[in-house]
């Protein structure tokens, strides 16, 4: 048996070394989608390794005429295996092989070997949005393991996306970028949440009085896919030939197309009266001003007449009541910590 705790032998310096090729994959795209460069290299290469037979991409090489050799040498047996000036390309698993890289990286540093060259050569590449992916299999897997997640339901769910939403615009309003990604991660996560429960036909409250248990189920591809034909057809100054030259122009092409697709009856159809006062009574003046709708707001006794009208003179003015009653909030718990001689949140 070789002893390879040092290189067996000092190719000669005029001879050549050779070239080790680390093909890396991501486990994102599609088995057998590699670039150019890839298959240029592994048709090019003296010889193909690979410690996994199950590695994805076998069979497609395979099919390519590419022969793989199951073998997993070590940094020694690398080198040698380059000598003469071959070329070695290796394929490792899909969590790498730090064995093997900190080895060639212990020889290269030594000093005492002619070393190959080293190249690291992505065979293919994540699009943006990748990592998306990722998200529906730990989803997937998260719903069918755990205890508190598989029993979950859209209705359960309802109340944590309303905080999730409230605390995503508390980071936008403190201008923390941190927190800004952190609460865009946990609003995208009760999208796929939803989305992955509704995989399951039938599968909403135990009770069956959601009146959802009989509906068919989709996925987050069904979403996604509504919210591009959406994104596109609500956008025909972006994809199609429309004109818009300021945001004006676009918030009337966005209503015009709106207006077909629900078939409204009234400019008030759509809008949740669920949500905050002040942001029900903007919209609604909002939607009444912008389908011309000449209407008086009504009058009465008491403070909710007054926010109404208010509310109304802020959608007019182009301002958001909520935010602006909100930041005027946060001042007044700010004199409110500092006259108990507290100091500001997050200080």
């Amino acid at each position: 048996m070789t002893d390879h705790s040092e290189p067996t032998a000092t190719p000669d310096a005029d001879e050549p070394t050779g070239r080790i090729v680390l093909l890396t994959t991501s486990h994102r795209v599609a088995p057998g989608v590699l670039s150019w460069p890839a298959w240029q290299t592994l048709h090019a290469a003296d010889r193909v390794l690979c410690a996994d037979p199950g590695h994805p991409q076998l069979p497609y090489l395979r099919e390519a005429g590419i022969e793989v050799a199951f073998e997993s040498p070590d940094a020694h047996a690398l080198v040698e295996a380059c000598a003469g000036g071959r070329t070695v390309v290796v394929l490792p698993g899909g969590e790498g092989d730090r064995r093997l890289t900190d080895g060639l990286a212990r020889l290269a540093g030594s000093g005492r070997v002619s070393m190959p060259d080293l190249e690291l050569l992505p065979g293919s590449y994540d699009l943006p949005g990748a990592r998306l992916l990722d998200l529906v299999q730990v989803m997937d897997r998260v719903r069918r393991e755990c205890p508190w997640t598989s029993r979950q339901t859209h209705r359960g769910l309802a109340k944590y996306a309303i905080e999730e939403a409230y605390e995503l615009v508390e980071a936008i309003e403190d201008g923390n970028r941190e927190e800004l990604r952190e609460e865009l991660g946990d609003v995208l996560l009760q999208v796929v949440f939803h989305a992955r429960i509704a995989e399951e036909a039938g599968g909403d409250d135990e009770d069956g009085e959601d009146g959802e248990g009989a509906d068919e189920a989709f996925s987050i591809d069904d979403v996604a896919g509504a919210l591009v034909t959406k994104l596109i057809h609500r956008h025909p100054h972006v994809f199609g030939d429309a004109k818009a030259e300021t945001p004006e122009d676009v918030s009337a092409h966005w209503q015009r197309t709106k207006a077909v697709e629900k078939r409204r009856a009234s400019v008030t159809d759509g809008i949740p009266v669920g949500q905050p006062g002040l942001a029900l009574a903007a919209k609604l003046a909002g939607r009444a001003r912008a389908g011309g709708v000449a209407v008086e707001l009504p009058r009465g006794e008491g403070i909710g007449y007054e926010l109404l009208a208010l509310a109304a003179r802020a959608e007019a003015a182009g301002i958001d009541p909520e935010t602006a009653l909100r930041a005027a909030a946060r001042a007044y718990r700010d004199a409110i910590r500092a006259a108990e001689g507290l100091a500001e949140p997050g200080e």
